[in-house]
C-alpha cells in the first residue's frame, strides 16, 4: 500500500489537513505542540475523471478508484534528530512512508501560536530538513562504522564504502540525498537504510482562505526553496478543505468558485503525490465494475495483472489492450474492436498510462 506522510512543525495545520483528506479521521487538531503523538492513518481516493467516463461506457454497477494512505505524523521540532520533542519516535514513523508531504505555514492567525513566535517558511523548512539530514547522517555514519572493517578485505564492502562516503559528504553539506546523482547500483546499498532525505518530497503551502487563489510572499519563499531542490509545491488552505467536507457535494464547486479557484487543493495534493512516486494507472472495465489499478512505471502486462491477483501473473496468457482515448472515441469496446484498436499483447508488453486491459490467464 502506498503511503505518504504529512510532516512539519507543530501548529502548521497538519492534522487539520489530514482531517480534510480523510473525512472520517479523528486526528486531534489542537493548539499545542505534540497533540498528535501516534500517527493517524487514513485512505484517500485518487481523483480520476476517466473512471466516470469508463463507467458510463460500460454501464458498470460499481466504480473503484485507486487509493493512497496518508499518515498524520506528529510535529517535529529543532533537535528532533537528537530526541527532542519525542523526535526519535516521530522520525521512525517517517521512515515507514513512501513519500513526504511537508506542510509549511503560510498564514497569519493570532489564535494559533507559532512555535517560533512568528511566521517564517524558509526558516521552518530549514529546521525540518536539517533534522532529517542529521538523522540520515547518523544512519550513514553507523553503517560506515560497520562497513569500514569489512572493506579491508571485501570488494563489495569497498564499493559500498564509496557510496556511503559520497552520501555522507552531501549530508555534511546540509544537502538531501535526493539531490545526489545516484544510480541503481548505489541504491542497492542505500534502500535498506530507509533514508529520510531520499524519500520524494512535496511542499504543501498552507494559506488562509482569502489567499488560496492568489498566494502570498510566504508561498513564494516556499517555491524558491522547492525550485532549488527540484521539488514540487502545492498550495492549499487546510481550513477551506475542512469546510468543504461539511458542504453537500453539489455546493462545493460554487464555494470554490467564490474563492477564485477551480478545485480543492487536496485534489492537487493527491495527484501530485501519486505522480511524485512515479506511478501509473491502468483500468479494467465491464458491466460489473470499472476500476483503477496502480502500478509502477515500466511494469509489464503480467506484473500489472499480478496487482489484481498473483494467480493472474502466474497464469498470464495475454492482455487485450486498448488505449483510454481510443476506447472513448470508439464509444464502446465493441466499437474499438471493429476499428482494430484493441490489441493482443504478450508477456513483454510494457503497460502505458491509461491502458484499459482485459487479462487472459490459466487458473
Amino acid at each position: 500500500m502506498l503511503r505518504a506522510g504529512i510532516v512539519g512543525l507543530p501548529n502548521v495545520g497538519k492534522s487539520t489537513l489530514f482531517n480534510a483528506l480523510v473525512a472520517n479521521a479523528q486526528a486531534q487538531a489542537a493548539n499545542f505542540p505534540f497533540c498528535t503523538i501516534e500517527p493517524n492513518k487514513g485512505m484517500v481516493s485518487v481523483p480520476d475523471p476517466r473512471l466516470d467516463v469508463l463507467t458510463q461506457i460500460s454501464d458498470s454497477e460499481d466504480t473503484v478508484p485507486t487509493r493512497i494512505e496518508f499518515v498524520d505524523i506528529a510535529g517535529l521540532v529543532k533537535g528532533a534528530s537528537k530526541g527532542e520533542g519525542l523526535g526519535n519516535q516521530f522520525l521512525s514513523h517517517i521512515r515507514q512512508v513512501d513519500a513526504i508531504a511537508q506542510v509549511v505555514r503560510c498564514f497569519e492567525n493570532d489564535d494559533i501560536i507559532h512555535v517560533a513566535g512568528e511566521i517564517g517558511p524558509t526558516r521552518d523548512i530549514e529546521i525540518i530538513n536539517l533534522e532529517l539530514v542529521l538523522a540520515d547522517l547518523g544512519q550513514i555514519e553507523r553503517r560506515m562504522d560497520r562497513v569500514r572493517k569489512l572493506a579491508r578485505s571485501n570488494k563489495d564492502a569497498q564499493t559500498e564504502m564509496v557510496v556511503l562516503e559520497k552520501v555522507a559528504e552531501s549530508l555534511n553539506d546540509g544537502k538531501s540525498v535526493r539531490q545526489l546523482d545516484l544510480d541503481e547500483d548505489d541504491m542497492v546499498f542505500l534502500k535498506p537504510l530507509e533514508l529520510l532525505t531520499l524519500k520524494p518530497l512535496i511542499y504543501v503551502a498552507n494559506v488562509s482562505e482569502d489567499e488560496l487563489a492568489t498566494g502570498n510572499d510566504w508561498v513564494e519563499q516556499v517555491r524558491g526553496v522547492a525550485a532549488a531542490e527540484k521539488a514540487e509545491v502545492v498550495v492549499v488552505s487546510a481550513q477551506v478543505e475542512s469546510e468543504l467536507i461539511e458542504l453537500p457535494e453539489e455546493e462545493r464547486a460554487d464555494f470554490l468558485e467564490s474563492l477564485g479557484v477551480e478545485e480543492g487543493g487536496l485534489q492537487s495534493l493527491i495527484r501530485a503525490t501519486y505522480d511524485l512516486l512515479g506511478l501509473r494507472t491502468y483500468f479494467t472495465t465491464g458491466p460489473k465494475e470499472t476500476r483503477a489499478w496502480t502500478i509502477h512505471s515500466g511494469m509489464t502486462a503480467p506484473q500489472a495483472a499480478g496487482v489484481i491477483h498473483t494467480d493472474f501473473e502466474r497464469g498470464f496468457i495475454r492482455a487485450e489492450t486498448v488505449a483510454y482515448n481510443d476506447l472513448v472515441d470508439s464509444g464502446s469496446m465493441g466499437g474499438a474492436k471493429e476499428k482494430g484498436l484493441v490489441r493482443s499483447e504478450g508477456k513483454d508488453y510494457i503497460v502505458n498510462e491509461g491502458d484499459v486491459l482485459l487479462f487472459r490467464f490459466n487458473v
